[in-house]
C-alpha cells in the first residue's frame, strides 16, 4: 500500500520536509495543509511557497493542497505536525481523537505546548489518545535553508517503536539527507526544545558584546544543562554527544540561519520582546520555551542557570547586560 503522508503547517521547515519527501525515491502520496489561502493559490499556480523557501519547487496535485484540515487529515495515514507549538491547539481546534484514530503522528515541532507545558508527544498522547508507539519525533541538526540549498544534512527520527522510526526515516533519505534512528523520544524532544533557549542565550551574549571565547564556555555549559535535565526526566542510556543533542545545539546556537539566535541578539542589543518579534516576522520557539521550561523545571529542580537567565530577561524584564554578567559567575 502506498503511504499517504500529510504535512500540517506552511512554514520554512514544513516546506523543507515537503521537499525531502518529494525528492525521496520511495513511492508515496503527499498532502499539504496550510492556513493561508493566498499561499495555497500561489503554490498551485506557480509551484513555489511565496512566503518561505521560495526557491524550492513544489509539484503536488492541486487537490492535495488545502486549508481544510479535516479533509487533509482524513486522507492521510501519516500526519506531520509542523506549526509553532504556541499555535498547535488552535490549529487542531475541532479535531477529536476519532479523527486521528489509527494514524501515525510525526512531530516536527521543536517547542512546548503553552498552558499544558507539555512536549508535543505527551500532548498528542494525552489529548488525542494516540499510543506513544505511534508517535515519532524529527530532530536535527538541520536548518530548512540548507535543505533548500541541498547541503548535506542529518536528521534523527526518534520513537519508542524503532521500526516505525526506521520506516518513516526511509521516506526522508535523499542524496542530501541522511537519517539516524533513536528510541529516545523524550530526550530528543526535550533537547530540541532546550537548544532553542540556549540559542537565544547565545544571541543575547553576542548582542551585549561577549565574544567567541565566552560563547564556547556558554555552549559547553548548555549541553551539560541538557544532559542534567533529560536524565532527570527520562533516565536511559544515551550519548549526549550524538548529533540529535550536541549537534542540534551547536547549529542552532551558531548558525546564521538560527531565528532563536537572531531573536536573542536583538534582545541583547536593546530591543523589547515585542519589537524583536515584529521585526523578525517569524516565530522564535525559544521565547515560549523559556517560560514553559522554567515552570516545568519546578517539578524536577534541575540546576539550569542559563535557561533561568533567559527566562529572567524575557519574562521579568531584567537587564540583559546585568543578567549575563551574573551568569558568568555560575559557568565553568
Amino acid at each position: 500500500m502506498i503511504p499517504k503522508i500529510a504535512m500540517i503547517g506552511g512554514g520554512s521547515w514544513a516546506t523543507a520536509i515537503i521537499k525531502m519527501l518529494a525528492d525521496n525515491s520511495k513511492e508515496k502520496e503527499i498532502f499539504w495543509w496550510m492556513r493561508n489561502e493566498e499561499a495555497i493559490s500561489h503554490i498551485k499556480s506557480f509551484k513555489h511557497n511565496p512566503n518561505y523557501l521560495s526557491s524550492v519547487e513544489i509539484r503536488l496535485p492541486e487537490e492535495n493542497i488545502s486549508s481544510n484540515i479535516k479533509s487533509i487529515i482524513a486522507a492521510a495515514d501519516y500526519l506531520i505536525l509542523n506549526v509553532p507549538a504556541a499555535f498547535l491547539k488552535e490549529t487542531l481546534k475541532g479535531i477529536v481523537p476519532a479523527d486521528l484514530k489509527g494514524k501515525k503522528i510525526i512531530s516536527a515541532i521543536k517547542g512546548i505546548v503553552p498552558d499544558e507545558n507539555q512536549i508535543i508527544g505527551e500532548f498528542i498522547h494525552q489529548q488525542y489518545e494516540i499510543p506513544l508507539t505511534d508517535i515519532t519525533v524529527i530532530s536535527g541538526p538541520c536548518h530548512a535553508e540548507e535543505v533548500a540549498l541541498e547541503k548535506l544534512s542529518y536528521l534523527t527520527i526518534a520513537s519508542m517503536d524503532v521500526d516505525f522510526a526506521a520506516a518513516f526515516a526511509s521516506q526522508l533519505n535523499t542524496r542530501y539527507i541522511k537519517t539516524n534512528v533513536s528510541d529516545d523520544i523524550f530526550g530528543t524532544e526535550y533537547a530540541a526544545v532546550l537548544k532553542n533557549i540556549y540559542a537565544v542565550a547565545s544571541g543575547i551574549c553576542h548582542g551585549v558584546g561577549y565574544g567567541d571565547n565566552f560563547q564556547a564556555v556558554l555552549i559547553s555549559n548548555a549541553i551539560r544543562e541538557i544532559k542534567r535535565f533529560v536524565e532527570a526526566v527520562h533516565p536511559i542510556d544515551r550519548d549526549i554527544k550524538e548529533s540529535a543533542y550536541l549537534g542540534d545545539l551547536l547549529v542552532t546556537a551558531y548558525s546564521q540561519f538560527s531565528r532563536n539566535r537572531t531573536f536573542g541578539n536583538m534582545i541583547g542589543k536593546g530591543y523589547t520582546v515585542k519589537s524583536a518579534q515584529l521585526e523578525m516576522n517569524m516565530i522564535a520557539e525559544g521565547y515560549y520555551a523559556a517560560n514553559c521550561m522554567y515552570h516545568i523545571n519546578k517539578k524536577y529542580n534541575v540546576d539550569m542557570p542559563i535557561s533561568k537567565a533567559v527566562y529572567h530577561i524575557l519574562y521579568e524584564n531584567r537587564s540583559p547586560v546585568l543578567e549575563m554578567r551574573l551568569l558568568t559567575e555560575k559557568l565553568n
